[in-house]
């Protein structure tokens, strides 16, 4: 322990030599005076020598006391120009976010979020990571992850965003080769393109629901990949069917290059999460994020007018168009 550990003797011993004596020092701390004459002694016991020479007029600095008011002065406006920067990291919007999603969410829905939010906060950076590893981004020092999967793990908080619809999807050049019956057991022998991680929802196993009913399928992909984008592509060539996200093939269903399969039914829905630290204190900035990100993704993932097509595959019917009245034809009670 040396004699600059302690701020508040430092701090007593130069308001002293401000105010040219001990008891106008002692007025504005307030402090006694004898209490303050204690520090001093303590602190040039501290030193082992004198930094104050005190005559019946005034109080003059010893040679080493004009040294180490100095150094004094010089750490007591370090450690406050250290805390005005800490209070400026916790209270205002700006410096860096460190955010991570996977890849497809991120390029797109995650990328629209994050312009919003610098736009409306200039003075903010934010940089965006991609990672199938959720708790390995936390772990390297990012603030917050956007994820579809459920995840639970003590070392992070979850807060729910709602949910990922998915629909089965395929293009109106396959159905021309393809023939797909009223009833989900039709689709089994068609050919499938499949996502390869259960986490967001891949499997070989195809569950679909209406209403109360619900029928799994047991398929066996053409394709299988780590990517929902990859899997739109091949759709929209024509290799095969499969089970996509309403984010991301929502402007195919508008504009018909992608078609809705058995409309009446869908696949389980993925929940949406940002996670971040349990352990670690979050600054102001990053708290903002996660509360306009909580805000941006529920609205963004609500139940809205989609798409508008000539038919409805599946089904031997024309699809209503959509609008305020009629949206719920979607979305089964």
């Amino acid at each position: 322990m040396t004699v600059f550990n302690d701020l508040a003797l430092l701090r007593a011993f130069t308001i002293i030599v401000e105010s040219g004596s001990i008891s106008a020092a002692a007025r504005k701390l307030h402090q006694s005076q004898p209490t303050l004459s204690r520090q001093l002694r303590s602190l040039e016991d501290q030193c082992g020598a004198a930094l104050l020479r005190r005559d019946t007029h005034r109080m003059h600095l010893t040679d080493i006391g004009h040294r180490f008011l100095a150094d004094a002065q010089a750490l007591l406006a370090l450690a406050e120009e250290s805390e005005q920067r800490l209070r400026n990291d916790q209270s205002a919007l700006r410096g860096p976010i460190r955010v991570f999603s996977t890849i497809d969410f991120g390029q797109s829905v995650i990328s629209r979020l994050i312009s919003s939010f610098i736009q409306a906060n200039p003075a903010v950076r934010v940089e965006l990571g991609y990672s199938n590893r959720p708790l390995h981004m936390i772990e390297e020092g990012c603030d917050a992850g956007i994820l579809a999967g459920t995840l639970s793990d003590e070392r992070v908080v979850a807060r729910s965003l709602g949910e990922i619809r998915r629909y089965l999807v395929a293009a109106p050049s396959f159905l021309k080769d393809h023939k797909v019956a009223g009833k989900p057991e039709s689709l089994a022998d068609l050919p499938w393109i499949a996502l390869s991680s259960r986490q967001f929802g891949g499997s070989r196993d195809v569950t679909l629901h209406s209403g109360t009913a619900t029928c799994t399928l047991q398929v066996e992909p053409v394709f299988v990949t780590e990517g929902v984008t990859s899997i739109r592509e091949s759709v929209r060539m024509g290799l095969g069917i499969a089970v996509l996200p309403e984010w991301l093939v929502e402007e195919d269903l508008v504009s018909g290059r992608l078609v809705r399969l058995l409309p009446k039914w869908h696949a389980v829905s993925l929940p949406a999460q940002i996670i971040f630290p349990v352990d670690r204190r979050l600054p102001f900035r990053v708290r903002t994020f996660i509360d306009f990100a909580t805000e941006y993704m529920t609205t963004m993932l609500q139940p809205r007018i989609r798409y508008s097509t000539d038919s409805c595959a599946g089904s031997g019917k024309r699809a209503p168009r959509k609008t305020a009245n009629n949206i719920k034809d979607d979305y089964p009670e």
